[in-house]
């Protein structure tokens, strides 16, 4: 079925970050220049939360706080659902359902804050995308022959 693992290793492990103090402006600006929905927020390279556009949303638009006034660690998201690299697609999906996010860290067994890499909703489904292509192309194969 497949792995984070095998995911990061077609998508790479770049991980974009930001420290918690930077203001959310500058997040904004970052998340924007990437085409990212979200940064990792690390402090001296531990993973301490996820900044998202979500929290944008709700935690500084929807209060009326200043953008250039307003803090990473004052918005950021700091309950953090992680995965590992040998996490199954169904593993993750689920998580991603149940917990209703759209991104998930994936971190490494032997140190909790140890990231690795970064998977979205978006990853899963393209990965589920190839393989039914894939699929679809080994039976149009097995139907018609090479084509």
């Amino acid at each position: 079925m497949g792995t984070a693992s095998q995911i990061l290793k077609r998508k790479g492990v770049q991980v974009l970050s930001i420290g918690p103090r930077a203001t959310v402006h500058e997040a904004a600006t970052r998340m924007n220049d990437h085409h990212v929905g979200s940064l990792i927020v690390l402090e001296d390279a531990r993973l301490v939360g996820i900044f998202t556009e979500r929290d944008i949303l709700r935690r500084v638009v929807a209060q009326q706080r200043d953008p250039d006034k307003t803090r990473v660690e004052q918005v950021m998201t700091t309950t953090l659902t992680c995965c590992y690299p040998d996490t199954s697609l169904d593993q993750m999906r689920k998580l991603m359902m149940t917990r209703r996010i759209r991104h998930l860290p994936v971190i490494r067994a032997d140190d909790q804050n140890k990231i690795v890499g970064l998977i979205s909703i978006g990853d899963l489904n393209a990965h589920r995308v190839q393989q039914q292509q894939a699929t679809i192309q080994s039976l149009e194969e097995y139907l018609y022959g090479p084509a």
